[in-house]
């Protein structure tokens, strides 16, 4: 049983504003048919009292706790800076913007 049509993918292709070749719709139809029946034997499974997960090991939190410090002193790191100005990092202008 079909579940996804060539008329289906192009439409999805129009919606997603993709230019698609007849053998890319070929192919797509075919993939998105497995991904379909993958996902019908995934609903078809009894999940009854199964918590949802995000991951299937017990994480903890790793990283430092997060603990507001001082910084170093501006002119510190403006000194270590290739170039400053105004007591800024002065750095090359970008997408041609205008002085």
């Amino acid at each position: 049983m079909t579940r996804i049509t060539r008329t289906d993918v192009e439409h999805v292709a129009r919606l997603a504003r993709l230019a698609l070749t007849d053998d890319e719709i070929e192919r797509f139809t075919g993939q998105l048919e497995v991904i379909l029946e993958h996902a019908a034997d995934v609903s078809s499974l009894d999940t009854e009292g199964v918590p949802p997960t995000a991951h299937p090991l017990p994480l903890l939190n790793v990283l430092r706790p997060d603990t507001a410090r001082p910084g170093l002193p501006r002119e510190e790191v403006l000194a270590m800076a290739p170039e400053a100005e105004d007591g800024r990092f002065r750095v090359p202008r970008i997408l041609g913007e205008a002085p």
